[in-house]
């Protein structure tokens, strides 16, 4: 496993990152022996937040005692200082440390965001402040929208950014990581694996290995899945013609409008279980087609519960018309239902 130097922190970490979220429904004891296989195949880049239930308490319980090998990045959702420094303290317990590497304000994807977080009271103070008595060592944020991400960039108060970034979500690699890079930030790849959507792991790291500055974070939920990724960077292998051809029939299907499994939309007051309905076109894809059926089925049934009352339409970063997509993907639904009978 290389080391990357993280953009203008000086920081040292492994090439490849571990993404916290998917650790979540998994028990506390097998979480650690997952995170401390990750450690030992080479992955010293940690990365959670406080609103990823458990999974700074498990990331801290398994490194503790390697904690001056590893590097922690976790984040905040908070928009104010007295959330944000609550949630600072809350992050130092969890992961067992006294100091936290890297501290993100998390999804700065509108500009009204940006100008909160920045503002007077805003939790860019609380950072800040934590900062200069030693309990963060650095400052960045994550977003899933360019034209907000690169105004966070351009005020100079950030070493990193976190972006998504696949070879279906491509487009920072155009003006957003140019004006990042050129600024010596650190750059940070979230949903290498699309959320989840892209199957093809061996064609979602030959692509990322083109950029070897950029440190993709994938979501790991078991020893086998980190095993598989690393084998890709043990005996990496550059992108072929016919990878290529493969890649852009996968980005023709999906096209640009497809969920993202970012989870932002949930939960619903209305109980319509949005990442799961949308999920379903990949799930009839690559399972038995009775069994995806029969498991979307109680999921399915909840889209008659939408009301069309425009929250999931406020909250999705890439302003999916969700109402509208939902409805469709339960046509689909029922008509792949009355085929199988």
């Amino acid at each position: 496993m290389k080391s990357i130097r993280l953009g203008k922190t000086e920081l040292n970490v492994s090439e490849l990152g571990f993404g916290g979220i998917p650790i979540i429904p998994v028990g506390f004891d097998e979480s650690v022996a997952i995170v401390n296989h990750c450690f030992e195949q080479g992955i010293t880049f940690y990365d959670t937040a406080n609103m990823y239930g458990d999974s700074e308490k498990k990331i801290g319980s398994a490194l503790e005692k390697v904690r001056d090998k590893v590097i922690y990045a976790t984040k905040t959702l908070k928009r104010d200082s007295e959330g944000a420094n609550k949630h600072i303290a809350y992050s130092l317990e969890n992961l067992k440390t006294n100091f936290i590497d890297l501290y993100q304000l998390h999804n700065l994807s509108k500009e009204s965001d940006l100008e909160t977080v920045l503002g007077p009271n805003g939790a860019y103070e609380a950072l800040d402040a934590a900062k200069k008595e030693g309990k963060i060592k650095f400052i960045g944020f994550s977003s899933h929208d360019i034209p907000t991400a690169i105004k966070a960039c351009e005020t100079g108060k950030f070493s990193t950014i976190q972006f998504p970034f696949n070879f279906i979500e491509n487009q920072p690699a155009d003006k957003l990581f140019k004006i990042a890079k050129g600024l010596d930030m650190g750059i940070i790849a979230m949903k290498p694996l699309g959320g989840g959507l892209l199957e093809r792991a061996d064609l979602c790291f030959k692509f990322l290995q083109q950029y070897p500055e950029i440190i993709p974070i994938p979501g790991i939920q078991s020893r086998e899945e980190v095993d598989e990724i690393i084998e890709l960077y043990s005996n990496r292998q550059p992108l072929s013609k016919t990878d290529q051809k493969e890649i852009e029939i996968i980005q023709n299907e999906l096209g640009r409008n497809f969920c993202h499994r970012c989870g932002y939309c949930v939960p619903c007051e209305e109980g319509v279980k949005i990442p799961d309905i949308m999920s379903f076109r990949s799930m009839a894809k690559r399972m038995d087609l009775p069994i995806a059926i029969a498991i979307a089925g109680p999921n399915m049934e909840t889209v008659d519960h939408c009301t069309e009352c425009g929250e999931c339409l406020e909250k999705c970063p890439y302003s999916l018309q969700i109402p509208e997509l939902i409805r469709e993907h339960q046509t689909y639904f029922k008509s792949l239902t009355d085929k199988t009978g």
